[in-house]
């Protein structure tokens, strides 16, 4: 429902008048100046303002967005709720990434676009309120501008496709208004947002604002930015994790013609996991690419392991099943209701599976990259692709000393995040580098630093290894009465500075369904050791207890011989509003996931589910305020298993961009897909094996399906993020559906090579 905004204490908004009579509008909060924004926004009018737009002499209409696009669509999005309120026409909009906000306040850094961040599902709906706010007041003093110029009273008129219209049909373009917009006094209180029914550009499908330049390669990534004085860095790092360098000679790398200096670099003691280097490494400085890899490949480096050599996985899931099997006492007991002991004793039935899913590396299309020119004690720019600026500057601060006001981060779209960008391992190597001792020629040259991808895949932020073991206790009735959940896995949380009581929060979500709909439910989470790094990863932590949750109620209901759709359905009960103490909360709605899961059944044609030659499963889940559920339809062809159909359907409240909304949603089950039936980190010797995109597994697209359908149900609730809304049930559905078709249950990933184990 739409209405009158009120701003907090702490916020307000600001209206400036450009010296070239364009009018710019924007949100801050009170406690922060304000940077410049970028050129092409600002023209010659020198105004600091926050999260704004610009309203041009010609009618052009400039949008910044805040956010970091890696893919997810953010700026499309962000930008169309301004251009929205501000009754834009689209085709005179110029959206332009504003890098990150940050000014000098007595020392200490004032972030003034509020928070900057992407790939959590958080863009859209942390922006819903503010940016709406912007376009209103820009398009109230627009139309107080027009009623100046018409002679009658600004309700009168009406705003659209960038002019505003009398009465009478006399119209003014927004381009003849700004001059005397920009004189204007703001209201007191916020103009009142649009109602809904009055949208033009909210909901309405439009395409990615980036699109025709990415698919003509004419958009540059980071990777992509000239820096023509640079100097290329490339790194040979220790490939055992927790190893060190034993020794180095660099003088056969150092013949190469172009290659200029060899350095070292490694992690600093005391600093958190992503802000500082992963491991210890040998960077070579050349004037090309190819000098610094001709450069890389001529070094002499003998590295050796650590104390303890990274356990492999077997070794790890072995430790998790004597815990289990031991009745060891969790590391942290995450949710307990009731009394699952009791539930067990008044059982006729009890059921009990393992489930095991393995190390998961990023591997983002454009690996880790960036470019970094310090003048020291002056000024220091960033050119990286980041899903997290402020952590970036904050590296770059503590590395370099200088003031906030020294440090411009400069965040152009990138190819690919999935939460990898979101630490700056490379940046801190990047900025060590600039900061180091040179010869006097190379001084204050900047440095390109670029991963390889052998690299990429073997120093990553890994997805844990996890292994679950759930526990079902069924009453004469069919129905769920006790559910016990234990989870082992190496916390994502380590060495990122959370307490070790609570480890577990990267790795389960305490309300996550079933809680709530079984009485006695409880969940167990074990810690295990590894020296492996790991950190966020696309859709963590649901897409892991997904696979185990979703899966083994599909069991559940094969034991008993129900209807995989209907038991889950039954399972979700009336639609109910539970406590869900998350993001995405303060409440999950039931009857919200029960309609997806209609949805994609009904799409699907679920009641051929028992007579269908291939096979169909189904799986369902909520994840940070979103409701999505799968269903899968896969052929079994001898050997080879090939997903003939996929359909989803999605809940995320009101659709911003539709069309968005749909890219999101199809390449997140994709990305869930292959990773499902293919890929895994596998360790050796206590090395990663994997150093190639073949070796990983990621070149072989064959199974999956031609589309995905995407089902969008309207809504009129606020939007929640959608970016890894795909990821959580799509394997669960793809195993289940499987599971139909050859009657093998898969509890292991990579599905394909367990599958051909257990034929």
């Amino acid at each position: 429902m739409a209405g009158v905004i009120k701003l907090s204490r702490r916020r307000f908004l600001q209206v400036m008048a450009g010296t070239a009579g364009a009018l710019l509008v924007g949100v801050r909060t009170a406690a922060a100046l304000d940077r410049p924004p970028p050129l092409a926004l600002l023209g010659d009018a020198w105004t600091q303002l926050g999260p704004y737009l610009r309203v041009d002499g010609d009618g052009r209409i400039f949008i910044g967005v805040r956010d970091p696009d890696n893919g997810e669509g953010t700026s499309t999005s962000l930008a169309r709720i301004i251009a929205e309120e501000i009754d834009a026409d689209w085709q005179h909009v110029v959206v332009l990434p504003l890098g990150l906000g940050v000014e000098d306040g007595n020392g200490e850094p004032r972030f003034t676009y509020g928070r900057q961040r992407s790939g959590d599902a958080t863009s859209i709906p942390a922006a819903w309120a503010d940016l709406r706010q912007a376009g209103a007041l820009a398009r109230w003093l627009l139309l107080q501008a027009a009623a100046r110029r018409f002679g009658v009273a600004a309700e009168s008129l009406r705003s659209e496709n960038g002019f505003v219209i009398a009465g009478d049909g006399r119209r003014l373009g927004y381009g003849e208004l700004t001059a005397a917009a920009a004189q204007l006094t703001p209201p007191d209180k916020a103009p009142a947002v649009k109602n809904a029914d009055a949208y033009r550009l909210i909901g309405k499908p439009v395409g990615d604002i980036d699109a025709h330049a990415v698919v003509t390669g004419r958009l540059p990534y980071a990777i992509d930015h000239p820096a023509d004085d640079a100097l290329v860095a490339v790194l040979s790092r220790c490939p055992w994790p927790g190893g060190q360098l034993e020794s180095i000679d660099p003088a056969e790398a150092l013949k190469v013609p172009g290659v200029l200096q060899v350095l070292q670099v490694g992690p600093e003691k005391d600093q958190m996991a992503g802000m500082t280097p992963l491991a210890p490494a040998v960077a070579v400085l050349a004037e090309t690419t190819w000098a610094a890899l001709q450069g890389r490949a001529k070094l002499k480096i003998t590295w050796k392991p650590g104390e303890r050599s990274e356990a492999n996985a077997g070794t790890l899931e072995l430790q998790a099943n004597a815990l289990f099997d031991t009745n060891a006492p969790p590391t942290s007991t995450v949710r307990n209701d009731g009394d699952i002991v009791a539930a067990r004793k008044k059982a006729a039935r009890a059921l009990e599976s393992t489930y095991y899913q393995p190390w998961i590396a990023h591997a983002t299309a454009e690996p880790l990259n960036c470019i970094v020119r310090v003048d020291p004690g002056n000024s220091a720019t960033v050119i990286t692709a980041s899903q997290a600026p402020r952590q970036a500057y904050t590296i770059v601060q503590r590395l370099t000393g200088l003031r906030p006001g020294q440090i411009d981060i400069q965040v152009p779209r990138g190819g690919g995040g999935f939460g990898r960008r979101l630490d700056h391992d490379h940046l801190a190597e990047a900025v060590m580098l600039a900061v180091a001792d040179k010869p006097d020629k190379l001084k204050n040259r900047p440095i390109k630093l670029l991963w390889t991808r052998d690299e990429d895949l073997g120093h990553d932020f890994y997805r844990p290894l996890a292994v679950h073991r759930l526990n079902a206790s069924i009453d004469n009735r069919r129905r769920i009465t006790g559910w016990h959940q234990r989870m082992a896995s190496p916390s994502s949380a380590v060495h990122r500075g959370v307490p070790a009581d609570k480890l577990w929060t990267s790795e389960l979500m305490p309300d996550a369904l079933p809680a709530g709909l079984v009485a006695n439910f409880r969940s167990d989470w074990y810690g295990l050791e590894s020296l492996l790094p790991r950190g966020e990863w696309r859709g963590a932590p649901h897409v892991t207890n997904a696979f185990a949750v979703e899966c083994f109620i599909d069991e559940i209901a094969h034991a008993l011989k129900q209807d995989p759709l209907t038991y889950r359905l039954g399972l979700l009960g009336d639609p109910a509003q539970l406590p869900y103490n998350g993001r995405g909360g303060p409440t999950v709605d039931t009857g919200r996931l029960a309609n997806v899961l209609r949805l994609v059944a009904e799409r699907i044609d679920w009641k051929r589910w028992l007579r269908s030659e291939n096979g169909l499963g189904i799986a369902c889940y909520y994840a940070f305020g979103g409701y999505v559920a799968h269903a899968l339809e896969v052929s079994n062809n001898g050997d080879a298993i090939n997903v003939e159909r996929a359909v989803c359907a999605v809940d995320v409240g009101r659709p911003v961009n539709p069309l968005g909304l749909e890219g999101q949603v199809m390449g997140a089950t994709m990305d869930a897909l292959m990773t499902a039936l293919n890929l895994s980190i596998t360790i050796k010797d206590g090395q990663v094996q994997q150093h190639t995109l073949r070796e990983y597994g990621m070149t072989n697209a064959v199974q999956l399906p031609n589309e995905v359908e995407v089902i969008i149900v309207p809504s009129e609730a606020d939007p929640a993020g959608a970016s890894v809304l795909g990821m959580p049930s799509a394997a669960p559905a793809l195993a289940n559906a499987v599971f139909r078709a050859t009657a093998i249950r898969v509890r292991r990933l990579p599905l394909l090579r367990e599958l051909a184990r257990l034929r």
